[in-house]
């Protein structure tokens, strides 16, 4: 181990085949991660494609103790505020949905969980950056809340708060969406 506390610099043959391996296991990650910080539909392929780019150019900045999940989030974090404080500037529209792809769901059903996702991604963009974030990472990316403290450098028991009034807000502006028997707390 090098004395700087980081991974020894490995050969570039290592450094494709460790970047390859983030890839395959984590791409699915960013997308579900970038949406959840806000990030458009439109724009999540360019800002996932960022995430890996940077991700290449300082993967041997990686320490030997930090999660690759989590030092990608972090860089997840930093393009997604990125893109949404460029999104105001861009005139581009969408003015159609793509095709759906033929599933077993009915259109009653793609309906309404299309309809949730809407009104999720609405109270995601209504909670303040630091509870929107402890949200996305406990409660959809299941993270453990010590890994999630220490990505966001944060106190445990202040990640714990966040995430309380976080679940609060989220519930209340979910009210309609939420399942009766379901105990959202």
């Amino acid at each position: 181990m090098a004395s700087d506390g980081l991974r020894p610099h490995p050969a570039a043959s290592d450094l494709g085949a460790t970047f390859r391996k983030a890839f395959e296991d984590h791409a699915r990650f960013v997308w579900r991660v970038l949406r959840g910080l806000g990030v458009g539909d439109a724009d999540v392929p360019d800002a996932s494609q960022q995430v890996f780019v940077v991700l290449h150019d300082r993967l041997r900045d990686l320490s030997a103790e930090a999660s690759m999940r989590t030092f990608i989030y972090g860089i997840c974090l930093r393009v997604a505020s990125d893109f949404r404080r460029r999104a105001h500037r861009r005139r581009e529209r969408l003015v159609t949905d793509p095709p759906e792809r033929a599933t077993s769901i009915s259109p009653e059903g793609r309906t309404a969980d299309r309809e949730a996702l809407v009104a999720l991604d609405g109270a995601l963009d209504r909670l303040p950056a630091v509870q929107r974030e402890v949200f996305v990472l406990y409660e959809i990316e299941e993270l453990p809340m010590e890994e999630i403290a220490r990505t966001l450098d944060c106190a445990l028991q202040t990640a714990y708060s966040r995430l309380r009034i976080a679940r609060r807000a989220v519930v209340e502006m979910l009210g309609e969406h939420l399942d009766e028997t379901e105990d959202p707390q």
